[in-house]
Order: structure tokens, then sequence, then C-alpha cells
């Protein structure tokens, strides 16, 4: 375990550095793309210190991706599983959970809209550059919540001059579709894009829209498997560029949804129809602006107010038998101060203040205390130096230090180390590792929340006297790449967690057929695995991918197996363009099966689904695309407990995309 020590010792470390002003020169000239969420500063992708895997605007239209779900579905080693008991998604990585994964927009948190866990089917794309992922503690960079690594969410810039997009879509679940028409538009999805401006003041606007009807293995029947739902996005940004070395932004965004599930439940002697909606608000208000100045001093600050509201109402037979309402506060500001290139090294020192609030009722009646309400703040320093030893060698230190009004202080360190070890004849090789502590504080919910389900015949309490959560993390391993035809990425990664966060599902009680669950800190976890990839330009019209990840779990307290963590994921991926303007795209998935009930030693099935998608240009300005998500129609048994596969099947689609101006750049 590193300790503070360890930090000041090792930043006093190379004295015989290459100038950072150089060295950083050189890569900024020479490679591309730029990424920013590894080191908080922007740099080309393969000379970060910090592995970065990203997302790019072209994979996201490729693809047709519409939800940040669906956008990251590719991603080597991530797993996406169904957030229970609603209808969204949350996200996996090395064997640690959604809720040890930080995600971001454009560097600044985003509520998490159950436990403490992001629905990334609430965040439409329409407006995205690329999403950069790091694997990993990165507390020391991003603080609680980065245990187990980031999901950056960049947004395009407003270019000078103006233009703009337009795309409609719909798609269709065949025989599953909820209105009994195989040939009907099911599912609806329209967005726009406009922005442009002068070489001072630039204004977007953005727009997304996405109306499902759900669907149901029968459509006769009253239960449905996949939920209706409507969710709305509307984004307007200005941005103010009085000169090259400034800018400055404030951006507001209004986010709704609405859900609505279908099921039944059992009332002696007969199944009884049932029904729950959901209606969603999110409001976010983000600002920011940085500054360089001529002695090469960069300063910037940025923050987000998010307000989200929901509101659920259950029914029994069109009768309206319960109403839970919950409001979340969440405001943040970060600010770093990025010092000129001093000889060998880069300092970089910034603070976060960040206040969250939770409000809940059920029936009109305060659930959380006389106040209704629960309230915690965080103030946060950070250390980084980026030091450059010579040509090879390059050295990434950081420590964050957190004092939390309820939890009081802690510190995270991190030690990144990349190395250009071998280059020649077109061949580069590059190696990278990483050493960090990351710790999770326990939110408000997962504290103070009723997550109650009891018309699936359970409860969830809050536990107000959880302890935060802490983890170890070793990152090794290195890229080889030929020029710009092929790429081979190696990862070995460990994660060891102390006081795991999760549900206690054995000191539990049962009232009137209801059992009640709370969280516990009851695990001491760990986690190991190999991630690997290779990218292959086969030809020029033909470019082939392919990532395998094997995770190894173990819940230290029991011995056993963690669920809910497949030993074996795998990711395939093909583009082809039989013409220059005709792109297929197949992209496949594999995963292996999952420990469910470590008790039982009960497994969900291994699966695999398949996507094929066609874009086609006309002209500079037109595409039209179809796509097949799920070609094999791969679906989970419902009537299995057990089986967590995908839960949609068979779902085509056709759309069009309208492109002018600046947008076609």
């Amino acid at each position: 375990m590193m300790s503070p020590s360890f930090l000041r010792f090792s930043l006093c470390l190379f004295p015989l550095a290459l100038p950072l002003s150089e060295a950083y020169a050189q890569e900024a000239a020479t490679l591309a793309p730029v990424v920013v969420t590894g080191t908080r500063t922007e740099r080309a992708l393969d000379d970060v210190p910090v592995r970065v895997e990203v997302v790019s605007r072209e994979e996201i239209t490729r693809t047709h991706a519409r939800t940040l779900k669906e956008a990251l579905e590719n991603v080597p080693g991530l797993q996406l599983r169904e957030v229970h008991g609603k209808s969204g998604f949350e996200l996996s990585l090395q064997g640690l959970t959604s809720d040890q994964v930080l995600v971001l927009i454009d560097g600044l948190p985003i509520s998490a809209s159950t436990g403490s866990t992001v629905d990334l089917s609430q965040y439409l794309v329409s407006d995205v550059a690329r999403i950069e992922v790091v694997k990993g503690a990165s507390s020391a960079q991003y603080g609680s919540s980065a245990m187990g690594g980031v999901v950056n969410v960049i947004t395009r810039p407003i270019e000078q001059g103006f233009g703009g997009s337009a795309t409609v879509d719909v798609g269709s679940y065949g025989s599953q579709n909820d209105n009994g028409r195989s040939t009907s538009a099911n599912n609806r999805h329209g967005r726009f894009n406009l922005g442009g401006g002068g070489e001072t003041w630039r204004l977007a606007l953005s727009g997304d829209s996405m109306d499902g009807d759900g669907f149901g293995l029968d459509p006769q029947k009253w239960a449905r498997q996949g939920d209706a739902s409507k969710r709305q996005q509307l984004t307007a940004r200005a941005q103010w560029l009085p000169r090259k070395e400034g800018n400055f932004w404030v951006e507001l965004g209004h986010y709704t949804e609405d859900d609505v599930q279908r099921y039944e439940y059992f009332v002696p002697p007969k199944y009884v129809p049932q029904r729950k909606t959901e209606d969603i608000t999110r409001d976010r208000v983000t600002f920011g602006g940085d500054w360089k100045f001529d002695n090469g001093l960069r300063a910037e600050v940025k923050g987000v107010s998010e307000r989200y509201d929901s509101q659920s109402r259950e029914y029994s037979q069109n009768f309206q038998t319960a109403t839970r309402a919950s409001s979340q506060q969440k405001d943040h500001i970060t600010t770093q101060l990025e010092l000129p290139a001093w000889g060998h090294q880069l300092w970089m020192v910034g603070a976060d203040w960040s206040r969250e609030t939770l409000a809940q009722s059920s029936n009109g009646k305060p659930e959380l205390g006389v106040a209704g309400r629960a309230e915690r703040t965080s103030n946060e320093l950070f250390l980084q130096n980026d030091i450059v030893v010579n040509d090879v060698w390059e050295v990434l230190l950081g420590v964050r230090g957190q004092d939390d009004s309820d939890f009081g202080t802690h510190v995270a360190p991190k030690v990144s180390v990349r190395g250009n070890v071998y280059e020649q004849g077109g061949w580069k090789g590059v190696v990278r590792a990483s050493l960090g502590q990351g710790y999770r504080v326990p939110n408000l919910k997962e504290r103070h929340y009723l997550f109650d389900h009891s018309s699936l015949g359970y409860v969830v309490i809050g536990n107000p006297n959880l302890k935060p959560e802490s983890s170890d993390s070793l990152q090794l391993g290195g890229t080889l790449g030929l020029d710009e035809s092929l790429s081979i990425d190696g990862n070995f990664f460990y994660n060891r967690v102390k006081d795991m966060i999760q549900t206690d599902l054995v000191n539990y009680t049962t009232v009137n057929g209801i059992s009640a669950y709370t969280y516990q800190n009851i695990a001491r976890a760990r986690t190991s695995g190999l991630e690997s990839s290779v990218k292959w330009r086969a030809t020029p019209a033909l470019d082939l991918q392919a990532a395998y990840t094997r995770t190894q779990t173990r819940d230290l307290n029991s011995g056993t197996e963690l669920t809910r963590r497949p030993r074996d994921i795998v990711r395939l991926g093909l583009d082809w363009k039989p013409q220059a303007a005709t792109t297929l795209s197949v992209r496949a998935r594999y995963q292996s099966d999952e420990l469910v009930d470590s008790a039982g030693g009960t497994r969900s099935p291994a699966w695999s689904t398949m996507d094929v998608t066609v874009n086609h240009k006309l002209g500079n300005d037109l595409t039209l695309f179809l796509g097949v998500n799920n070609l094999t129609n791969r679906q989970r048994n419902f009537a299995s407990a057990n089986d967590f596969g995908p839960i949609a099947g068979r779902f085509v689609y056709v759309g069009a995309k309208y492109a002018f101006g600046n947008a076609n750049r």
C-alpha cells in the first residue's frame, strides 16, 4: 500500500529529465488523437502515461449509437447489464461494479439515477465528440467513485462558421412489437444539431428524442418484458473566445423520461395485472473557462449544478396503490492550475468542492427525518507532477486529499510510468504501468434511500452507518504498433477492495411477504485478469478488431467467486468499404456464464450477439443507413430468474442523416 510519504519521495526523483516544453512540443506535432482524461491535460493518445481507450465520433456514427449505453457496448472488457427493477443499463469493468466507476461529461460528474449507479441509457449522444475510458483506480485524479475507473464523455466543440445535421430512424422488434404488428414502427428516434459563429462568439443547439412502445414475448398478454419509454434531451451552449488564449462557456441541458412497466403479481388464486410509471426530469447547468498566459501558466475552472427528480406511481388493476418521489441536487466546482514547464517537470495543482442533497417521500410523507432531506459536502485538493526522464521514460505522480463532511479525511496516491522501449522499421513498442489507491465514499442513497420494489417482493433500505470503500490497483501492460496498420495491446490488472458495499443477502427480514435488505460493508474482494486487443487495417478498405478479457474474482471473506462477473468477454469488429460511399460494419459480442448465487452455485448461461450496420452516402450531405441489432435473436429465458442474457431480441431499423456546413468537416 502506498503512503503519502512514498509520494513525497517520488516527487523528488528523476533529476536528469528532458525539458518538458521540448518533449511535449514534439509529441503534439506528430501524434493524434488528443485525449484529456488520463492526465487532466491534452495529450496525444499514444503518448499518455495512463492507458486510455477511446470511442470515437466515427464509431458512434458508424454503429448508430443513440445512448451512452449503446456507445460503450463494444469497448473491450466492459460489461453492460440491466439495472434491476428499472428500465436502464449500468456498467462493470475489471470485476468492479458501476458504483465504483465515475461517469463524467466534460470532466464534470453526472447524477446517479439509482443507488450510486449512473443509468447509461439516460444520456443521449447527439453532441458527443468521443468517449474516453480509463480503467483502474483514478481517485488521485478524480476523487471518490473513481476507484474502479473513469468514463468521460467529451462533447463536440463549436466550429467557426455555421452548420448542422438532422437524423431520423425507425425500428421494429418484429413479432414482439407491443401492438402485435410485426411491421410496425415500434421505436422512433430523431436528433438535430445546429451551431456556429465567428471568432469571438459561438452558439450551439442540439436535441434528441427516443420514443419506444416496449416489447413482449406475447403481445396479446398484459406482461411486457421491455418497458415503454420516451426520452428527450435538449442542450444549448454559448462560447466566448475573447482571445486565442481564452475560452469561456456555459451550457444548459434539460432531460425528461417517461417509463411504463407492465407485469403480473401472483395474488392467490390468480395473477393480477400491475403497472408502474416513472417520470424523470434532469436539469443541468455547466460553465467553465480556461486561460493560457504568456509565461506558460494555464488556469481552468468549471462547475455543474444538476437537479434530478423522479416520481413513480404503482397501480394494481388500474387502481393507484403508491406514490414515491425523490429529488437530488448535485453541485460541483473544480479548478486546476498548470504551472509553466520547469526544467524536468510539469506541475499541476487543483481543488474540488462538491455538495449533494437528497429528499425522498412516500405518498406525500417525508422519509428522511423530520426535514425530509439529507446533505453532504466535500473539499478536495490534488497535486500532480509529470516528469519526462529522457526520450524513453516518463513518470506521472499524483495525490489527492479529501475532507468529507460525514467521513473526514482521506488521501489517495497514484504513480504511472510510460516507456518508449522499442522503435524500428515502422514498429513502435510502448509499456505502461500504474499503481494507485482508490476510495469511494457512500453516497446519500446508499445511506438513506429506500428502494421500494415491494411489487417484486423486496425492498432495499439505506444504512447510515456505512464506511467508505478503498482499493489498491495495479495496471501493467503495453502496446506494439506498426505505423497505422496494426496495433496489439495487452494489459494485466489487479484490484483489491476493502469494505466493499453491497446488499446483505443473508441477514434480511420478511414482513407480510416482503423481504427487507440493507447495505453493509461485508466484502473484501480481489479481481485480476488480462485484457488484450488487436486492431488491423488488412487493406485500405478493410479494418478488423478483436478483444478478449479474462477476469478472475474472489470474495476474500467467503472464498467464493463474486457474483455477476463473467470470466470471459470477447469483442469482434469489422468495417468494410466495398465502394467509396458504402460501409458495412459488424460488431459481435460474447460473454461467458456468470455466477448468480454463491450459495447454490447457480450460473447465468453464456450468450453472444451480433449487430450489422450499412451506411451509404448520397453526395456530401445525405447518408442512408440500416441496421440489425442482435441478428441471431439471442434472448434470455424470461421463465428463469437466473438468466441475465440479452433482454431485447432482434431489432431492425432504417434511417437517414442530413448534414450541412461545418458539420461535414
